[in-house]
């Protein structure tokens, strides 16, 4: 606790220990959420100078919970030096999993000496269908239909302590990003990538297309990102439309 004179001269102690752990939460909350993040972007979500953001983050760094690393070309805008973005480490990470990773992988174990690869397998889609369970599968490729969808998706996968988002990106072919900023079964992922499989496997079924895992937290990478390629959706619509429509085949070319 700190301590500093008041009016009178007299030392006293400062309330701000509490305060500061809330700022330091939400701070971490948004590092988990963006992947990588300004002080200056923190401090505009929070509401609290970039000054007083970087105090926590250099602290984080000192702790090895966040790094600091230089923009890339295309995160920077305008003149300047590109401000540094901040990241959680793997250890930050690590803080936030659960306690039980380890009873958690000696069961998988246990599981796949008794039932063999199958049973991992099964109980893998048993895992994520009952997270997704309620949401309607997209009936048809439209993009605010597969958007909805998408929307549903990370909403549920949320709820499960993935702290998921879904967003659409531009470029020639156009598609929905779904982001995982966390994953409560990361390490016993690491051994077990059915439970990986089963998500992507999944997500393409409610979706009704193809879905690529872009990039992974298992991997070292700060997300788990799912791309649907929108185009994909509306082309496989129009196959299962051709499909049951034969004869307005020549008309669609």
């Amino acid at each position: 606790m700190k301590i500093q004179p008041d009016s009178n001269g007299v030392m006293s102690p400062v309330v701000g220990s509490a305060q500061d752990g809330r700022t330091r939460r939400a701070i971490v909350g948004l590092l988990l959420e963006s992947g990588s993040i300004t002080a200056a972007d923190i401090g505009r979500r929070l509401g609290i100078s970039a000054a007083g953001i970087r105090r926590h983050l250099d602290a984080l760094v000192e702790d090895g919970d966040a790094e600091a690393n230089p923009a890339a070309a295309w995160q920077h805008a305008g003149r300047g030096r590109p401000a540094k973005r901040y990241r959680l480490t793997p250890a930050g990470r690590a803080k936030l999993e659960h306690a039980y990773d380890d009873l958690a992988s000696a069961a998988m174990r246990q599981l796949r000496e008794i039932g063999g690869d199958e049973a991992v397998r099964t109980f893998a889609r048993r895992r994520i269908d009952t997270i997704l369970a309620g949401i309607e599968p997209a009936d048809s490729g439209e993009t605010a239909v597969v958007a909805e969808t998408a929307n549903q998706v990370a909403d549920a996968l949320t709820r499960a302590g993935y702290a998921t988002t879904a967003n659409q990106v531009g470029g020639p072919i156009r598609g929905i990003e779904i982001c995982q900023h966390h994953c409560p079964v990361s390490h016993v992922a690491e051994e077990f990538p059915e439970l990986c499989e089963a998500e992507r496997q999944a997500m393409s079924e409610i979706l009704g297309t193809h879905v690529q895992r872009l990039a992974s937290i298992v991997n070292g990478d700060c997300a788990c990102t799912t791309n649907v390629p929108l185009n994909q959706a509306a082309h496989s619509a129009l196959d299962e439309h051709l499909h049951e429509h034969p004869d307005e085949q020549g008309a669609s070319t």
